[in-house]
């Protein structure tokens, strides 16, 4: 049984002094908005009233799907294990923008169909891709406790202070959108999107399937790790792992689009207090991603219409946070710099 380390309070008094420092800035209350809340919140997850922001890392999970198999994606299942590869060679989004946000990028694979020949990735396998949920389970109970398990402990390992959450599945969006149905007791169409990219005989298939997984198996949202097992997929249970483990820890756990959400969503119900730790990078295009966003009472800072996943979304949110520590870090106080400060809100001329 998978056990999750307990979940430190957010740091109240941390976020106070954080707040009042950001008012004692050479700025007028609240001018630059949503970076004064992120250096607030920042503040809070780690416990310093000056957080820091050195280590950076975004953990990019790979795993296949056996309802690929359906014909739910636009790209063959071999894409997995050939971006997987592309990872470890710096040729993929993710690590172009890995090197402007200064974060290490750690591919793991957590169940590939065919393993990719690349030195580099870090060995998690479950198996080769989980089973075809339309017919039973994904994956034995065992197999997503352990992955929690693992996952949890990849994160502890890396002592990062954000981590940014990234995927890589054929067939994720389809395992994405089963598990947000089921934890949050919505019908499979209003949380099934096109993913990569699927015509209307694929998006109809991508329905259909997420319907019959619930059908078939009927999980129960009271019951997160079993609803992993029959719906979900090896590198979301992994990734719910690492955003426990990296909540336990105190570091900022940043979230990419709709699989890492999904895997997310089911880490907060696994150790609510994860919620605290969790910021949602960008808004992405599937319709499930929203359901999730309300579920979880987040506000993405961006919305690019990004639907690559990789962690791509979560690396751009983290020049954001990192820009709101510059300002929060480096600004002089009013004091500092004998700059006089406004009247006070509702003093003025009679």
């Amino acid at each position: 049984m998978f056990a999750p380390p307990p979940i430190p309070p957010l740091d109240d008094a941390a976020a106070a002094a954080a707040l009042a420092r950001q008012a004692s800035l050479t700025k007028p209350p609240g001018s630059l908005g949503r970076l004064e809340e992120l250096a607030v919140r920042l503040a809070a997850m780690r416990g310093q009233p000056i957080p820091r922001l050195e280590r950076k890392v975004a953990v990019v999970a790979a795993a296949d799907h056996g309802v690929a198999e359906q014909g739910v994606s636009a790209y063959p299942r071999d894409v997995t294990a050939q971006m997987v590869a592309n990872f470890v060679a710096g040729g993929a989004a993710v690590n172009q923008l890995a090197v402007r946000a200064g974060a290490r990028v750690v591919v793991v694979d957590a169940g590939v169909r065919t393993p990719a020949a690349a030195p580099g990735v870090l060995d998690r396998r479950a198996g080769p891709g989980t089973a075809d949920f339309t017919r039973g389970p994904a994956m034995p109970r065992a197999t997503a406790e352990a992955l929690l398990h693992q996952g949890a402990e990849l994160a502890r390992e890396l002592a990062a202070d954000a981590v940014v959450l990234g995927d890589m599945g054929i067939g994720n969006t389809t395992a994405a959108a089963a598990l947000t149905a089921a934890l949050l007791g919505l019908p499979a169409a209003s949380v099934t999107g096109r993913g990569t990219g699927v015509d209307d005989a694929g998006y109809a298939c991508k329905v259909s399937a997420v319907a019959r997984a619930l059908e078939v198996n009927r999980p129960h949202p009271a019951d997160p790790v079993g609803v992993l097992a029959a719906v979900g997929g090896f590198e979301l249970a992994f990734l719910a792992g690492v955003a426990i483990g990296a909540a336990s820890a105190r570091a900022c756990v940043v979230l990419d689009g709709f699989p890492t959400s999904a895997a997310a969503l089911a880490a907060v119900r696994i150790a609510p207090d994860v919620r605290g730790y969790v910021l949602a990078s960008h808004r992405s295009v599937e319709p499930g991603h929203a359901a999730i966003l309300e579920a979880l009472g987040l506000e993405p800072l961006l919305d690019l219409r990004l639907r690559l996943g990789e962690g791509t979304g979560g690396l751009l949110a983290l020049l954001l946070l990192d820009a709101a520590v510059a300002v929060h870090v480096g600004m002089a106080t009013f004091e500092e710099a004998g700059v006089s400060r406004g009247a006070p809100a509702g003093e003025g001329a009679a």
